[in-house]
């Protein structure tokens, strides 16, 4: 039997694979889409096939997450809208990139490395941050509004055309057109939403506070999204039955993602998303060695670790979230100084 073109067995893979992913993307603002590229590709499907699909499944992710974190005020639109530019020359330059490699014949095994290295990397420095964190004093009181010294640093240089954003800060054009740009590079090229970059740049070199970085990096993954979906559309490389299949499972998942933050320490889960994409990323190596070594039990072995490793660090989430709701109504139903 076949459904959107897709066998049961991959109807519901996708399915479940997109409530993963949506829920990492509702929770850390990023982290999810870019494990769909290699997915796909793991499972056999051409480079601008798989990045345009996920593409697609970005735009729509997107736009729940957003929605969630525009409930409560954490999207700066004015941003968004002038990285909008940037984004949408970026992500032409990536997808010429693509398809130059694919008329060589090398774009699976280019954009396949590079997702081995760049899920590593970033794996890496999430460790790092952990485990930073667990050594830091926490006695300290943190302003929420608060943004890096390196973020000051680059504010304190009036380079023009210089923009007011919403909370009244300004910023260069410049500064927001080069991560803009940067990211719609790197967007294009893997299919990805690209908030591992956007979120940490609007924070650390745009100089938004961290809740609306998230809430704004949302915002533009929504319009790298609309923007990829639409130009690898344009050459019939979206395979819409995967692309809603996905979006049937990731938009309860972002929806249970966003509302997660409410209640869970990011900080309780970032060592393991950091093991994840670690994982992910030897599980993305294993693909190109099963396709190089002609070895299909190494792409099995690829996969597993890449959907079993996703699915861990759902449940940890979900875990510290029921956690702290059991916790919360402990304390409630606990009477206050004994009083009558």
């Amino acid at each position: 039997m076949v459904v959107l073109g897709l066998t049961i067995e991959l109807l519901i893979l996708f399915v479940a694979f997109g409530f993963m992913v949506g829920v990492f993307f509702g929770f850390f603002g990023m982290g999810g889409s870019f494990l769909v590229t290699p997915a796909l590709l793991i499972l056999g499907y051409p480079a601008p096939v798989a990045i345009g699909s996920s593409m697609a499944f970005v735009f729509g992710t997107a736009i729940i997450a957003t929605m969630k974190h525009h409930d409560v005020g954490q999207v700066d639109y004015k941003l968004g809208a002038l990285m909008f530019v940037g984004i949408a020359l970026g992500i032409e330059a990536g997808k010429m990139g693509v398809y130059f490699l694919e008329t060589l014949g090398h774009a699976e095994i280019v954009v396949g490395t590079a997702y081995v290295l760049l899920l590593g990397a970033i794996g890496a420095l999430f460790l790092r941050s952990a485990l930073a964190a667990e050594d830091a004093d926490d006695d300290e009181p943190k302003d929420e509004d608060d943004i890096p010294e390196i973020a000051k640093t680059i504010k304190s240089y009036n380079i023009p055309p210089m923009v007011t954003l919403t909370d009244g800060s300004k910023a260069s054009m410049w500064t927001i057109s080069g991560v803009g740009g940067g990211v719609g590079v790197v967007s294009g090229f893997l299919g990805v939403g690209g908030g591992f970059l956007r979120m940490p740049a609007i924070y650390y070199l745009i100089g938004v506070p961290l809740a609306a970085a998230v809430g704004t990096s949302l915002f533009g993954a929504l319009m790298s999204g609309a923007v990829g979906s639409f130009t690898y559309g344009l050459d019939g490389v979206v395979d819409l039955g995967i692309v809603t299949a996905l979006l049937a499972g990731s938009a309860l998942g972002a929806r249970i993602g966003s509302a997660s933050t409410a209640y869970v320490d990011e900080d309780d889960v970032t060592i393991y998303f950091g093991i994840m994409l670690i994982l992910a990323s030897i599980g993305v190596a294993f693909g190109e060695l099963s396709n190089w070594l002609n070895m299909p039990v190494l792409n099995r072995v690829s996969f597993v670790l890449l959907v079993g490793s996703s699915a861990f660090v759902t449940v940890v989430i979900f875990y510290y979230a029921i956690k702290s709701v059991r916790t919360n109504k402990h304390g409630a139903a606990t009477p206050a100084g004994g009083g009558e």
